[in-house]
């Protein structure tokens, strides 16, 4: 199945290293595609749970799913996973 979120604070390709080093990581989930000008990602997995875990893990990283709560703690969150994205790209 397919699985695609909007996501908020995704700013450039520094954001999007980030991503998809961490959402590789997740087992169970496969051919995960971003896209920094639509602020999307979607990826394959098998099981309803692969992505909760994933909007989860999206939220942990300064990345929460359109919709969901966005505090300055999840803004700022993004800012250092943009900074280190750049820094191991």
């Amino acid at each position: 199945m397919r699985t695609q979120f909007e996501i908020q604070n995704l700013k450039c390709d520094g954001c999007g290293n980030t991503i998809l080093r961490n959402l590789g990581n997740i087992d169970g989930i496969d051919q995960i595609h971003l896209d920094v000008d639509s602020g999307t990602v979607s990826f394959e997995h098998d099981q309803a749970i692969k992505a909760q875990e994933v909007r989860s893990a999206l939220s942990t990283m300064g990345y929460p799913v359109a919709g969901d709560a966005n505090p300055l703690l999840k803004k700022a969150k993004s800012f250092v996973s943009c900074a280190v994205g750049r820094v191991q790209s």
